[in-house]
């Protein structure tokens, strides 16, 4: 099975694909890992990218869309993968359309987690105190929440439209969630 999961920060998003990693026994694929294991073991695409993040700029989409095809097309991603974290907009939905292709490999549903606004604030704030992330102050995760309504969230129509999408409610506990996920893809 090939999935997508999707929501704004601190919808549970990285949670919830451990366990449906589990669950279904493929790999769960975070773009922020993969740029980690890049950056760390030095490979081409990581050393291009390292270009951008030392002088603080953002990794071009045409970047990131190399990443993420060089990570789908390894040995353990042959019988599914869940991707977390990408596609982040429109440009790059279209990018993973023609890298599925090319890889015979087509999307089985991208899965949409929901919860308020204030739950998402809360949520984030006790992580950061939880976590001691100075960079998660509410100023920043009001912003962060910004940038996704506005960026990521027209994506959501996007796969309604093909009828891919799975609508989750993430507002219940972490068990019934992923039990409600794992009804919803069978």
């Amino acid at each position: 099975m090939r999935l997508l999961i999707m929501g704004p920060q601190g919808v549970g998003k990285g949670t919830q694909a451990a366990l449906l990693s589990k669950n279904l026994d493929i790999p769960a694929i975070s773009t922020g890992d993969i740029f980690r294991y890049n950056l760390k073991n030095e490979t081409p695409l990581g050393l291009e990218a390292k270009a951008f993040i030392d002088k603080g700029l953002l990794v071009p989409d045409e970047l990131t869309n190399k990443i993420v095809k060089d990570r789908l097309a390894m040995d353990d991603a042959k019988n599914g993968w869940i991707l977390d974290g990408y596609p982040r907009n429109e440009s790059q939905v279209e990018a993973l359309d023609v890298m599925l292709k090319e890889l015979g490999t087509p999307l089985d549903h991208a899965i949409a987690l929901n919860a308020d606004r204030s739950v998402l604030m809360e949520r984030m704030q006790k992580r950061a105190e939880i976590e001691g992330r100075a960079d998660d102050t509410p100023e920043i995760i009001a912003k962060r929440l910004d940038v996704y309504a506005h960026e990521t969230a027209p994506l959501i129509d996007i796969y309604r439209n093909r009828g891919l999408l799975v609508e989750i409610d993430s507002t219940g506990g972490i068990e019934s969630i992923s039990k409600n996920i794992l009804a919803a893809l069978r």
